[in-house]
């Protein structure tokens, strides 16, 4: 088998910078950049693309085999990218009472996208990356030679992939924090290692459970032999954790959406615009600074 040819796909790289003006960073001499990897590609959607063209490559035409919950952006992504190049693909979703329901438009659309759907027992999933629990998977799958991506796209590849992320960042002037939305952390734990020494990363997980920084430092310990950048989390923004949008939230995308002209995505890219906005005007940010905000995906559907 051969890998797959990406450039075909022909992703919008570097992705754009945009400036947007605001008072509520702008009162406090903060300025605010948005770094728009939500426009690399259609179907694979900013850090998407960064974590999964690798794996991809490295797949060679193997059947690619990955895991998510019922909303996940990630399977998403891999079914789309097996559509657009002709592999074979296999989301292991969470959650075996899922299997008896109509699918919901994510998942729905994974399936239109080829991606053969697997529902797996939440005490099956939470053991998946055992090597007994994972083969057992595999096989009930028919897919034991299969290429497989962790949770959320986040391994050593992916990781190594999201720093060209930080090194796009380095070359613009004038970037003192970057700032994005996480999940499994992987994209941080890559981009940090490629921004310059006096330039710092502000992760805002959107899971609860304070867990993520050492995910993000054995992320870095295995793509990079140890802790790389200076990063940070700030983890009061997950607004009851993963797929939770209260009414506060939303009112608050729906506003950003009115005064930029920007459609936000919901589970990440909102969490992190609000923290941004709640820090500028508790001080975290001197005056002067300049922050650049990840807008990793856009809403779907």
């Amino acid at each position: 088998m051969t890998s797959p040819d990406l450039a075909a796909l022909r992703p919008r790289l570097p992705s754009p910078v945009e400036e947007i003006t605001d008072g509520r960073f702008g009162r406090h001499g903060v300025r605010l950049l948005l770094k728009r990897d939500d426009l690399i590609h259609p179907d694979l959607i900013g850090n998407k693309w960064r974590k999964l063209a690798p794996n991809l490559a490295a797949a060679a035409g193997h059947t690619v085999v990955t895991f998510g919950g019922a909303y996940s952006n990630h399977l998403r992504a891999t079914a789309a990218a097996g559509r657009l190049l002709g592999l074979r693909t296999v989301g292991v979703v969470r959650g075996q009472e899922l299997a008896d329901r109509p699918l919901n438009p994510s998942l729905a659309r994974c399936a239109a996208d080829g991606m053969r759907l697997r529902f797996v027992d939440r005490s099956t999933y939470r053991r998946k990356a055992e090597p007994g629990a994972l083969a057992g998977i595999l096989r009930e799958v028919d897919a034991e030679d299969a290429y497989v991506v962790p949770e959320g796209g986040s391994n050593s590849l992916a990781v190594r992939g999201c720093r060209a992320l930080g090194e796009e960042l380095r070359a613009r002037a004038g970037v003192d924090v970057v700032a994005l939305a996480c999940g499994t952390g992987g994209t941080l734990a890559g981009l940090a290692a490629g921004l310059a020494p006096d330039q710092r990363v502000l992760g805002i997980p959107v899971l609860k459970g304070g867990f993520l920084g050492a995910d993000i430092t054995a992320l870095q310990e295995r793509a990079f032999g140890g802790r790389r950048g200076d990063w940070s989390l700030d983890e009061r923004f997950h607004f009851g954790g993963y797929a939770r949008v209260p009414a506060e939230l939303d009112a608050f995308a729906e506003d950003f959406e009115d005064r930029h002209g920007l459609a936000v995505e919901r589970l990440y890219v909102a969490k992190l615009l609000y923290g941004l906005v709640v820090m500028a005007e508790e001080g975290a940010f001197p005056r002067g600074s300049t922050v650049a905000a990840v807008v990793t995906g856009r809403p779907f559907p």
